[in-house]
């Protein structure tokens, strides 16, 4: 049984849950999926949640790894990239088509850079919760953040940090690249 606070802070964290996946996979019904999948194995091991902790690190944690598991059943071959030419439709503005470049450039990224750079970028969470949530070092993170920082900004031809965000690590991406 879980408690009426707990469930809340459950409850709460399922939006920013959700947008974790939809940015990984492009596609909203995979993310609802997850999500759903997460909160049921949430409460399936409520009693392994150390109350006082980090609730949307840990349950950020259950997602990445049923992501992972299904990631690694799913994965298709693609090194042309002809099946993911199929899947595009064309927008009809330019902020679509500038989202299109970042989609595809980011999906370009090793899933590791992809991933801590939504979580950092995307999700709003700190370097410390990133390395939680992936279970590395805070280092790794910072690491990997900036090499995905640096490839967009190769790959989008970006050239101020306005562009890519404000801190320390986006500055020296540009200042290297």
């Amino acid at each position: 049984m879980v408690d009426d606070s707990l469930r809340d802070e459950m409850v709460a964290a399922i939006p920013k849950l959700r947008a974790f996946p939809i940015s990984l996979t492009g596609n909203s019904d995979r993310a609802d999926d997850l999500v759903q999948d997460t909160v049921v194995r949430a409460l399936g091991s409520i009693n392994r949640f150390d109350r006082g902790t980090n609730l949307n690190a840990w349950l950020f944690t259950i997602l990445r790894n049923l992501f992972h598991s299904e990631y690694r059943k799913r994965e298709v071959e693609d090194a042309d990239g002809s099946f993911a030419a199929r899947l595009r439709t064309h927008p009809d503005q330019h902020g679509r088509l500038d989202f299109k470049a970042f989609r595809a450039a980011l999906a370009t990224l090793p899933m590791d850079q992809r991933e801590a750079l939504l979580l950092v970028g995307a999700q709003g969470m700190s370097y410390e919760e990133a390395a939680e949530v992936s279970d590395v070092a805070v280092g790794t993170v910072e690491s990997r953040v900036n090499r995905a920082r640096t490839r967009l900004s190769i790959l989008l031809d970006l050239t101020c940090e306005a562009e890519l965000g404000p801190d320390d690590l986006t500055k020296a991406a540009l200042a290297s690249g």
